[in-house]
């Protein structure tokens, strides 16, 4: 089993940026593929960037390209998304997620196994 603990959501304007953490525990973090995920009030849940076991591949949506960065730390057992220039159509609930079968990631949500509990991220006009 793997526990995911996000951090680092809030409240910022238009235009800032936000770091966001994902803590795993539990299993070899090297082992897993993750991804960051959201989903806004009324919208289905959709992938933002996933990175790969080593770190060597990452893929984002066609919305966050070119302002958010996927990074981890195997070392640290963290995974991170850099947010920068937010709008206020990046507010949502922001989860990260592991899985141990895709070597690359997925943008399929169904294909992760773990699930953090989530950070509410709130961009303001």
């Amino acid at each position: 089993q793997v526990q995911l603990v996000e951090s680092g959501g809030g409240l910022v304007q238009a235009g800032g940026s936000l770091r966001l953490s994902c803590a795993a525990s539990g299993r070899s973090f090297s082992s897993l593929a993750m991804g960051w995920f959201r989903q806004a009030p009324g919208k289905e849940r959709e992938s933002v960037a996933g990175i790969s076991r080593g770190g060597g591949n990452t893929y984002y949506a066609d919305s966050v390209k070119g302002r958010f960065t996927i990074s981890r730390d195997n070392a640290k057992n963290t995974v991170y998304l850099q947010m920068n220039m937010l709008k206020p159509e990046d507010t949502a609930v922001y989860y990260c997620a592991a899985t141990s079968t895709y070597f690359y990631g997925s943008r399929y949500g169904d294909h992760y196994e773990f699930w953090g509990q989530g950070t509410q991220v709130t961009v303001s006009s």
